[in-house]
Protein backbone atom coordinates (compact mmCIF):
# COMPACT_ATOMS: atom_id res chain seq x y z
CA UNK A 1 0.00 0.00 0.00
CA UNK A 2 3.09 2.38 0.93
CA UNK A 3 4.08 1.69 -2.50
CA UNK A 4 0.70 2.99 -4.10
CA UNK A 5 0.69 6.02 -1.51
CA UNK A 6 4.26 6.58 -3.32
CA UNK A 7 3.87 6.52 -6.63
CA UNK A 8 0.36 8.49 -6.07
CA UNK A 9 1.99 11.41 -4.41
CA UNK A 10 4.65 11.72 -6.79
CA UNK A 11 2.34 11.76 -9.51
CA UNK A 12 0.40 14.59 -8.22
CA UNK A 13 3.64 16.29 -7.62
CA UNK A 14 4.83 15.42 -11.52
CA UNK A 15 1.18 17.30 -12.76
CA UNK A 16 1.81 20.19 -10.47
CA UNK A 17 5.61 20.74 -11.36
CA UNK A 18 3.77 20.54 -15.22
CA UNK A 19 1.06 23.17 -14.57
CA UNK A 20 3.26 25.80 -13.18
CA UNK A 21 5.53 25.14 -16.41
CA UNK A 22 2.41 25.64 -18.31
CA UNK A 23 0.90 28.66 -16.48
CA UNK A 24 4.47 30.00 -16.69
CA UNK A 25 4.29 29.60 -20.56
CA UNK A 26 0.96 31.07 -21.37
CA UNK A 27 2.18 33.81 -19.32
CA UNK A 28 5.01 34.71 -21.00
CA UNK A 29 3.12 34.25 -24.36
CA UNK A 30 0.37 36.49 -23.16
CA UNK A 31 3.30 39.25 -22.07
CA UNK A 32 4.47 38.86 -25.86
CA UNK A 33 1.25 38.48 -27.52
CA UNK A 34 2.11 41.76 -30.31
CA UNK A 35 5.03 40.37 -30.99
CA UNK A 36 3.90 37.10 -31.67
CA UNK A 37 1.44 38.55 -33.64
CA UNK A 38 3.12 40.86 -35.90
CA UNK A 39 5.43 38.40 -36.78
CA UNK A 40 2.46 36.03 -37.69
CA UNK A 41 0.93 38.74 -39.98
CA UNK A 42 4.82 39.26 -41.81
CA UNK A 43 5.58 35.64 -42.42
CA UNK A 44 2.11 35.80 -44.03
CA UNK A 45 2.73 38.30 -46.55
CA UNK A 46 3.70 36.37 -49.63
CA UNK A 47 0.72 34.38 -49.41
CA UNK A 48 -1.91 36.90 -49.08
CA UNK A 49 -0.49 38.12 -52.29
CA UNK A 50 -1.56 35.03 -53.48
CA UNK A 51 -4.99 34.08 -52.09
CA UNK A 52 -6.00 37.66 -50.88
CA UNK A 53 -8.86 39.34 -52.01
CA UNK A 54 -9.67 42.73 -53.21
CA UNK A 55 -12.37 44.33 -51.14
CA UNK A 56 -15.19 46.48 -52.01
CA UNK A 57 -14.63 49.90 -50.92
CA UNK A 58 -18.07 51.02 -52.93
CA UNK A 59 -20.68 50.08 -54.83
CA UNK A 60 -24.25 50.88 -56.06
CA UNK A 61 -26.43 48.47 -55.41
CA UNK A 62 -30.01 47.01 -57.72
CA UNK A 63 -33.55 46.57 -56.04
CA UNK A 64 -32.34 42.60 -55.87
CA UNK A 65 -29.12 43.12 -54.09
CA UNK A 66 -26.66 42.82 -56.94
CA UNK A 67 -24.00 45.65 -57.17
CA UNK A 68 -22.74 47.79 -60.18
CA UNK A 69 -20.48 50.49 -60.79
CA UNK A 70 -17.79 48.92 -58.26
CA UNK A 71 -14.53 50.11 -56.88
CA UNK A 72 -12.07 48.48 -54.77
CA UNK A 73 -9.26 48.26 -52.52
CA UNK A 74 -5.83 48.00 -54.52
CA UNK A 75 -3.93 45.89 -52.39
CA UNK A 76 -5.28 42.08 -51.43
CA UNK A 77 -6.05 41.53 -48.24
CA UNK A 78 -7.36 38.32 -45.76
CA UNK A 79 -10.61 38.77 -43.55
CA UNK A 80 -9.43 37.37 -40.26
CA UNK A 81 -12.73 38.17 -38.26
CA UNK A 82 -15.47 39.47 -38.12
CA UNK A 83 -17.44 41.09 -34.67
CA UNK A 84 -20.74 42.80 -33.89
CA UNK A 85 -20.36 46.20 -35.53
CA UNK A 86 -20.38 49.79 -33.64
CA UNK A 87 -23.10 51.79 -34.08
CA UNK A 88 -21.40 54.25 -36.26
CA UNK A 89 -18.84 54.45 -38.66
CA UNK A 90 -15.61 56.46 -37.78
CA UNK A 91 -15.27 58.65 -41.19
CA UNK A 92 -18.68 59.61 -40.69
CA UNK A 93 -21.22 59.06 -37.77
CA UNK A 94 -24.38 59.85 -39.83
CA UNK A 95 -23.44 56.20 -41.37
CA UNK A 96 -24.34 53.20 -39.78
CA UNK A 97 -21.89 49.90 -39.71
CA UNK A 98 -23.91 47.27 -41.15
CA UNK A 99 -20.61 44.70 -41.16
CA UNK A 100 -17.37 45.21 -39.43
CA UNK A 101 -14.28 42.88 -40.47
CA UNK A 102 -10.75 42.63 -39.43
CA UNK A 103 -8.12 42.40 -42.02
CA UNK A 104 -4.56 41.30 -43.22
CA UNK A 105 -3.00 43.52 -46.09
CA UNK A 106 -0.53 42.25 -48.17
CA UNK A 107 0.85 46.04 -47.11
CA UNK A 108 1.34 44.04 -43.88
CA UNK A 109 -0.74 45.87 -41.64
CA UNK A 110 -4.25 45.37 -39.77
CA UNK A 111 -7.24 47.02 -40.90
CA UNK A 112 -10.81 46.91 -39.91
CA UNK A 113 -13.16 47.43 -42.77
CA UNK A 114 -16.55 49.04 -41.71
CA UNK A 115 -19.42 48.52 -44.39
CA UNK A 116 -22.64 50.94 -44.29
CA UNK A 117 -25.61 50.76 -47.11
CA UNK A 118 -28.76 52.94 -47.45
CA UNK A 119 -30.58 50.86 -49.94
CA UNK A 120 -28.89 52.35 -52.65
CA UNK A 121 -24.91 52.97 -52.18
CA UNK A 122 -23.08 50.43 -50.33
CA UNK A 123 -19.86 52.05 -49.33
CA UNK A 124 -16.97 51.33 -46.43
CA UNK A 125 -14.20 52.69 -44.45
CA UNK A 126 -10.98 51.02 -44.14
CA UNK A 127 -9.34 51.65 -40.70
CA UNK A 128 -5.32 50.67 -39.71
CA UNK A 129 -5.03 48.60 -36.62
CA UNK A 130 -1.90 48.23 -34.60
CA UNK A 131 -1.58 44.46 -33.47
CA UNK A 132 -2.34 45.44 -30.10
CA UNK A 133 -5.60 46.98 -31.37
CA UNK A 134 -6.28 43.84 -33.12
CA UNK A 135 -6.02 41.49 -30.05
CA UNK A 136 -8.24 44.05 -27.50
CA UNK A 137 -10.88 44.39 -30.35
CA UNK A 138 -10.99 40.49 -31.67
CA UNK A 139 -9.20 38.61 -29.43
CA UNK A 140 -7.14 35.66 -29.92
CA UNK A 141 -9.26 34.36 -32.90
CA UNK A 142 -7.58 36.38 -34.97
CA UNK A 143 -4.17 34.60 -34.31
CA UNK A 144 -5.90 31.23 -34.63
CA UNK A 145 -7.31 32.68 -38.43
CA UNK A 146 -4.23 33.96 -39.46
CA UNK A 147 -2.30 29.87 -38.74
CA UNK A 148 -5.56 28.54 -40.07
CA UNK A 149 -5.67 30.28 -43.46
CA UNK A 150 -1.60 29.53 -43.68
CA UNK A 151 -2.16 26.02 -42.73
CA UNK A 152 -5.15 25.77 -45.20
CA UNK A 153 -2.88 27.42 -47.90
CA UNK A 154 -0.87 24.62 -47.53
CA UNK A 155 -2.85 21.69 -47.71
CA UNK A 156 -3.69 23.16 -51.08
CA UNK A 157 -0.45 23.45 -52.25
CA UNK A 158 0.33 20.03 -51.35
CA UNK A 159 -2.40 19.21 -52.82
CA UNK A 160 -1.69 21.17 -56.32
CA UNK A 161 1.34 19.92 -56.51
CA UNK A 162 0.68 16.17 -55.93
CA UNK A 163 -2.28 16.49 -59.02
CA UNK A 164 0.85 18.32 -61.23
CA UNK A 165 3.00 15.48 -60.03
CA UNK A 166 0.43 12.79 -61.73
CA UNK A 167 -0.48 15.01 -64.54
CA UNK A 168 3.68 15.46 -65.59
CA UNK A 169 3.57 11.54 -65.08
CA UNK A 170 0.97 10.39 -67.21
CA UNK A 171 1.93 12.74 -70.01
CA UNK A 172 5.66 11.72 -69.85
CA UNK A 173 5.06 8.13 -69.27
CA UNK A 174 7.60 6.21 -71.28
CA UNK A 175 6.40 3.56 -73.58
CA UNK A 176 8.73 0.59 -72.96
Amino acid sequence: MDEIEAGFTKLTEKINEMTKSTDDAAKKIKENDVVLMEKMAGMALPVIQSIGLNMLGKGKQESGGELYDTSFYPQKMIVLGKTDPVHFRLDDISKKVDDQFCLLSEDGKFYEIMYSSDGFLVDSYLHSLTSREVLELYGYEIMFMLYRALHDYLKNQDALLEALEKTINFIFVKEE
